[in-house]
């Protein structure tokens, strides 16, 4: 019966709703090695897509889970239903190369437009 607990049953949910898996990993799986499997087979045709495994943040029962715990380590108990598949939802945080192109508006066409008047009193 170990053998059976030793795997768990898990689906990665992306922020538009769509889903990776359902896949088993072994309990000893560290959060490192799902994040890269999430990389592996991230959708290609999706835009703003993970490059690193430090782009990925996995949320498991409200919590996120730290690169070097394993999944039993971070296993809720709802995790032990027989059958069950847990859900980890999936957000992507860009690295901070790419967080300046997320901007609400870009700074560069506001200073072109703006006119600094001196005034000559002296």
């Amino acid at each position: 019966m170990a053998g059976v607990h030793d795997q768990l049953e898990i689906k990665f949910r992306l922020t538009d709703g769509s889903d990776i898996g359902p896949k088993s990993f072994p309990a000893a799986t560290s959060v490192a090695t799902l994040k890269e499997s999430i990389l592996a087979q991230w959708p290609k045709e999706k835009e703003n897509g993970p490059r690193t495994l430090k782009d990925v943040k996995l949320i498991s029962a409200g919590r996120i889970l730290e690169n070097n715990r394993t999944l039993g380590e971070c296993r809720s108990p709802l995790c032990d239903i027989p059958g069950g598949v847990t859900t980890m939802h999936v957000v992507v945080q860009p690295s901070p190369l790419d967080k300046g192109k997320n901007v609400l508006f870009d700074l560069s066409q506001t200073v072109a437009t703006v006119h600094i008047l001196q005034s000559s009193s002296s």
